[in-house]
C-alpha cells in the first residue's frame, strides 16, 4: 500500500475508519482524573459561558477539529463537513498535512475550506521533518496563502516517519530550522506531536525559539506506527510497529508537564479525547484548547449534520461538567480545586 501522496491520504482515512490503531494498553490518563462533585453549585446552568479566545480570535467554545486529512477526494468531502459544521458551532479547525498541497495541484481544494468557515481560526499543518527536505519560509507563506489559515502548526511524527513506507527519518538540527521559520513567517506558528505526547521540557525548548501554541497529541488515542502498519509492505516494520502499540507520553502528563514548564503560550490539548467531559478535565488541568479527531471521523464522512449533532453532544458535556462543579466560565474551570488526578 504505498503510492502517490494522494493516494497515502487515502489509505490513512480508511484505515483510521475500519481498523483498531489504538494502543493495547496505554490510555490517555483522563480515567484517572475525577471532579469532585458539588451537590449545591450555586449557579444558573443557562448562564454558564463556554467562550474563549485563541490566538487573538473570539470563539464561541474552546474546541478543536484536531488535524486530519487533506489532499485526497474523499477529503474534500469530509473537510467541507467539518468546516460547515465549525462555522455554526464556532469550533476551530486544523487542516491535515498541506505537503500535499505544495507538491501536487491534485485536490488542492481539499485544504480550501475558508469559504465554508470565514469566521473561525483554522490552522494549517505541515511536517517539520519538511524542513529537512526542501520545504522552507517560501513553501510555509504559499501554505498560508493557498489555504488562507490564520496559523501553522507543524507535526513532529518520528515514530511513524520510521514505519512509513514512504517516511522521511532526518530530524537533524530542526529547533534551529522551527525559530528561523517562527521569526519569519507572518502568521503564530505552533508545534503539535501526532500522538506520541510533547514533555514540558521540550515545550520549553520550542517556545524559547519563538513557537507561539503547543498541541500536546498526547498517547492514549490514534498510533500511527499502527496506522502504518497497515500500510507496510516490510514484514520487518510491522514486527517493530507493534513493539511501539503502548509508546508514547500519556495525554494528561502531557498537559500537566507542558503546563509546569512554558508560560502563556496556549495549549491545545489532544490525543485520545472523546468526551466534553475528557475536554472539561483537560483544562482544568492547564489546557487552553481542546482538540477531537478521531472520534469526530466517522461523522465527518456522513455529513454536516452528524458533526453537528457530535459537536453539540460534546458542548453539552462541558458544560454539565461544568455545572456539577459549579464554575460558570472557563477562567473558573481552569482555577477549580475540586479536582483529583491520582497517578497509580
Amino acid at each position: 500500500m504505498t503510492g502517490p501522496i494522494n493516494q497515502r491520504k487515502s489509505e490513512h482515512i480508511q484505515i483510521s475508519l475500519n481498523e483498531n490503531v489504538t494502543g493495547d494498553t496505554i490510555t490517555t490518563g483522563f480515567e484517572k482524573v475525577k471532579f469532585i462533585h458539588n451537590a449545591l453549585p450555586e449557579i444558573n446552568f443557562s448562564d454558564i459561558s463556554i467562550d474563549t479566545t485563541f490566538l487573538g480570535h473570539e470563539c464561541k467554545t474552546p474546541f478543536l477539529i484536531s488535524s486530519m486529512t487533506g489532499g485526497a477526494a474523499f477529503a474534500e468531502t469530509i473537510n467541507r463537513n467539518l468546516a460547515e459544521a465549525a462555522e455554526e458551532r464556532g469550533w476551530g479547525l486544523a487542516l491535515g498535512s498541506t505537503r500535499a498541497l505544495i507538491e501536487s495541484a491534485e485536490h488542492r481544494s481539499s485544504f480550501q475550506v475558508k469559504k465554508y468557515a470565514p469566521s473561525i481560526p483554522i490552522i494549517a499543518n505541515l511536517g517539520a521533518v519538511q524542513l529537512n527536505y526542501g520545504f522552507g519560509v517560501d513553501e510555509c507563506l504559499r501554505i498560508i496563502e493557498i489555504t488562507e489559515a490564520n496559523s501553522l502548526v507543524l507535526h513532529l511524527n518520528s515514530i511513524q516517519e520510521v514505519i512509513q513506507p514512504e517516511g522521511n527519518t532526518n530530524f537533524e538540527n530542526l529547533l534551529e530550522k522551527i525559530g528561523q521559520l517562527c521569526n519569519a513567517m507572518e502568521v503564530p506558528v505552533g508545534v503539535k506531536e501526532v500522538g506520541w505526547g510533547i514533555d514540558g521540557a521540550t515545550a520549553k525548548r520550542l517556545c524559547d525559539v519563538g513557537v507561539s501554541f503547543i498541541d500536546v497529541a498526547g498517547a492514549g488515542g490514534t498510533s500511527w506506527s499502527q496506522v502504518e502498519k497497515f500500510r507496510s509492505t516490510s514484514l520487518v516494520k510491522r514486527i517493530a510497529a507493534e513493539a511501539f502499540s503502548d509508546w508514547g507520553i500519556p495525554t494528561v502528563e502531557c498537559i500537566s508537564s507542558v503546563r509546569g514548564r512554558i508560560g502563556k503560550q496556549p495549549i491545545i490539548a489532544s490525543g485520545g479525547i472523546h468526551t466534553g467531559l475528557d475536554g472539561a478535565k483537560a483544562i482544568a488541568l492547564g489546557a487552553d484548547i481542546v482538540g477531537f479527531g478521531r472520534s469526530i471521523l466517522k461523522e465527518a464522512t456522513l455529513s454536516t449534520k452528524d458533526v453537528l449533532e457530535a459537536m453539540e453532544i460534546k458542548e453539552l458535556e462541558l458544560r454539565m461538567a461544568m455545572f456539577g462543579i459549579g464554575v460558570a466560565s472557563l477562567g473558573e474551570l481552569k482555577e477549580t480545586d475540586r479536582i483529583n488526578y491520582q497517578v497509580y
